[in-house]
């Protein structure tokens, strides 16, 4: 394995992580937020999940499902890289409404714009794709099941997300739910 592999994916994760921290310090005052129930509800699978992906597992877990090559590699890099930039994109069109637990803002607004327009969760979206690339690169069934349970995590997540949204912006939500998929950006008929 080239020393490449070793630290590009692990060190895109880590610039993102560091973007994420920085934006996270310009956000506006939270209005409403979730319970510690409904936040360990999303955050336990979450764990679970970074932590399967991110150790070195024995046994079977560490076992390779996806045969390694370097074009898988590189597929994974490339996915992770196509995920963590749409996340970014994501998270700068959100700007002061983000919040990393579910939250509305004071004066929170409706964003439509940007990858909204494609997806009502784009930087789930995104991470996910992140994800997916890093259990491609990583080829463990550690790491199939750590993008498992961040996926469920974010499932949680997102019910608790539009619920507060269809709180708070009412038939404005509704109509943006009706025209704009969750996750996937397919075409709506």
């Amino acid at each position: 394995m080239h020393p490449l592999h070793a630290w590009l994916i692990p060190g895109a994760w880590m610039l993102w992580l560091a973007y994420w921290t920085v934006a996270a310090g310009r956000t506006k005052p939270v209005a409403r937020a979730e319970t510690i129930a409904s936040r360990l509800s999303h955050l336990l699978p979450l764990g679970i999940g970074v932590a399967l992906l991110s150790l070195h597992a024995p046994g079977l877990l560490g076992r390779r499902w996806l045969p390694y090559s370097e074009a898988g590699f590189w597929a994974g890099a490339a996915l992770v890289a196509a995920g963590l930039g749409f996340a970014v994109w994501a998270r700068v069109h959100l700007a002061g409404n983000w919040s990393g637990t579910v939250t509305l803002k004071q004066d929170h607004s409706l964003t439509r714009s940007g990858p909204y327009g494609w997806v009502r969760h784009p930087i789930y979206t995104g991470l996910l794709l992140a994800l997916l690339g890093s259990a491609i690169a990583n080829g463990s069934w550690a790491g199939l099941l750590g993008l498992l349970a961040i996926a469920l995590a974010f499932l949680r997540k997102i019910g608790i997300e539009e619920r507060f949204l269809g709180a708070q912006f009412g038939e404005a939500y509704a109509r943006y739910r009706s025209e704009v998929p969750a996750l996937l950006p397919w075409p709506r008929r």
